[in-house]
């Protein structure tokens, strides 16, 4: 695949990353140690790092952390005013291993592919992609756009089919014994004991986790002996394949086909159709591409894996260097919806770009150290984050922000390109659902209501509160059930006023006469906590260390008759904002006035 770098439109005033000798964050620490060690290596030559992504089917927000992790420390790089290049590799020679659940277009039939690499496989039903790999590539590829990923794409099938590798493939054929040897320390060794007391991996982690498809290929041990070059087959296509006899002089290579009992000599120095086995090829590619720093996560890390065998096999047998490569842990998934839970697997980038700005998933990604685990959510912990980050927002232009955080903040909402594109108007998130829920996306309703926040500053345009509505309208229609979603009465609940006591009913009068002088957010939200404080006989602005704690019980039975009345339920969106939502008329009538 030709090299495409994703372009950044946006400001060039980027905040300059908050650097201290103190609290000097994760970043910075890794673009330290990689700028040396590339000097060390090959001095004045740009600086390289790697990912490796399979696109074997979905590629997920576990594997997204395979990318942000050298993107961040390559845009530090840059923003130092070092040349860097950050490669993608794509993995899509690898072989197709299962047809993954749940992927819309497909079914059991497309497992008659697996063997073949997955530029050989049909892309899925109606895509619009000539293959599989491709298919998938092209959706990570837009969400890297979309997040200011900059980046070298690699495609491991045009780089074997067209001879690229010819010489490091004839070179590890030559010094097939000495991988061997070099492998032969792990294969006894089993993997180590599961601690006390310790639980068992979740399988939807261990997917987010998985990094190369590639890393559960087997060696290259056969019954002729060991060969770290696999063929796929002439006849079927396959990689079901065992090499019988290899000639150094000649170049001429036996293999026979187990699928369809298909055999054939050919001359290696001249046949492009097969790659390195796992553990070879990507140290392989370390040598060949000067890599310098490359993450892997957990299923490459442990004792006698890929990148630790690659470790020896990269100096003894190419002559290069292991990267630096930090593992990196496990990227969880909170209140997945059951619709994105039946598909079988973990939400992609695309997924989470739905419901959240990429300035969010980025600073996700940004503010944990690679081997710190987190969650994105999906369930309504997403309106928790985004009250967090705009506060984060908020200490940062003031000055009062953490040096740290104050790093991840600019790393989040930019690149050193330039600023990510970004709302205007960055309004709370949990506004934003709220009154999506509401008006069900009825774009008259949402700017009535937007414009009555705040009549001081009105908003004239849902441009300015855009993409972060977008973002929340998407999570209130994907990820919100639809026993959730708030449905304001047709007709006043007539028998639960005419029930009302004297104080329920005074409840009610505070609040209509006080509608009117308190029409916007802060009035009403003022008005809803203060009619409890005045019939108790305080002040409206009394703060809850003047009340006696028989307040906030009061507060909350008030609260639940609002919401019965208005959506017939206990709880529903924050008041202030429901009541805006639903208009002044219609809520005099449904409080029976």
């Amino acid at each position: 695949m030709a090299s495409s770098a994703v372009c950044i439109v946006g400001k060039k005033d980027v905040p300059i990353v908050a650097q201290s000798t103190e609290t000097t964050d994760w970043v910075s620490r890794f673009a330290d140690e990689v700028i040396e060690e590339s000097e060390r290596r090959a001095p004045g030559k740009p600086v390289v790092v790697a990912s490796g992504l399979s696109p074997s089917g979905p590629i997920h927000l576990g594997n997204l952390r395979e990318v942000m992790t050298p993107h961040l420390v390559a845009d530090e790089i840059r923003r130092r005013g070092h040349e860097v290049r950050h490669l993608i590799s794509w993995d899509d020679y690898d072989r197709y291993r299962k047809v993954p659940n749940g992927v819309p277009g497909t079914d059991a039939s497309w497992a008659e592919h697996i063997g073949r690499p997955l530029t050989s496989v049909p892309a899925p039903a109606g895509s619009a992609y000539p293959n599989w790999a491709e298919h998938f590539k092209a959706a990570m590829v837009e969400a890297l756009a979309e997040m200011g990923v900059e980046f070298d794409g690699i495609s491991q099938t045009e780089q074997y089919t067209s001879g690229v590798y010819r010489e490091q493939i004839l070179h590890a054929m030559k010094h097939r014994g000495d991988i061997d040897a070099i492998l032969d320390q792990y294969r006894t060794k089993k993997a180590p004991a599961k601690k006390q007391g310790q639980k068992p991996v979740d399988e939807a982690e261990l997917e987010a986790a998985e990094g190369s498809g590639a890393a559960a290929e087997d060696d290259g041990t056969g019954s002729a002996g060991y060969f770290p070059y696999k063929p796929y087959c002439g006849g079927c296509g396959k990689d079901l394949t065992t090499v019988t006899a290899y000639d150094d002089d000649t170049t001429e290579l036996t293999y026979s086909c187990t699928e369809c009992a298909y055999s054939e000599t050919v001359r290696l120095s001249e046949f492009n159709r097969g790659k390195l086995v796992w553990k070879v090829d990507w140290p392989m590619r370390w040598a060949y591409e000067g890599v310098v720093f490359e993450p892997s996560g957990v299923d490459h890390s442990s004792p006698g894996s890929s990148f630790q065998v690659g470790g020896q096999i990269v100096g003894s047998i190419f002559g290069g260097k292991q990267p630096i490569g930090p593992m990196y842990a496990f990227v969880g998934i909170s209140g997945m919806a059951k619709m994105s839970s039946s598909k079988g697997g973990v939400p992609t980038p695309g997924d989470a770009l739905k419901i959240m700005e990429p300035q969010l998933l980025r600073w996700l990604y940004a503010r944990r150290r690679p081997n710190q685990s987190f969650k994105i959510a999906f369930d309504q912990e997403i309106q928790r984050l985004y009250d967090e980050w705009d506060k984060l927002g908020g200490k940062v232009a003031d000055g009062s922000a953490l040096p740290g955080d104050v790093a991840a903040y600019a790393r989040a909402v930019g690149t050193a390109a330039g600023e990510l594109p970004r709302t205007p108007r960055p309004m709370a998130y949990r506004t934003l659902a709220s009154v999506a829920d509401i008006t069900a996306g009825a774009e008259d309703q949402t700017l009535r209501i937007l414009g009555e926040l705040d009549p001081s500053d009105p908003i004239t345009s849902l441009d300015e509160v855009r993409p972060r509505l977008d973002k929340a309208e998407a999570w209130i229609n994907t990820q919100v059930p639809a026993d959730q979603r708030t449905v304001v009465r047709d007709e006043a609940d007539t028998k639960l006023i005419e029930s009302l006591d004297d104080q329920g009913r005074a409840s009610l009068r505070l609040l209509l006469d006080g509608l009117d002088t308190h029409w916007s957010l802060d009035g009403l939200t003022h008005l809803v906590y203060g009619v409890p404080k005045v019939q108790a006989g305080f002040s409206a602005d009394a703060t809850p260390k003047e009340l006696p704690a028989e307040i906030k019980v009061a507060q909350r039975t008030f609260f639940a008759l609002l919401y019965h009345l208005l959506v017939g339920r206990d709880t529903g969106p924050r008041l202030p904002t429901l009541l805006l939502a639903v208009g002044q008329e219609r809520v005099r009538k449904l409080l029976g006035e």
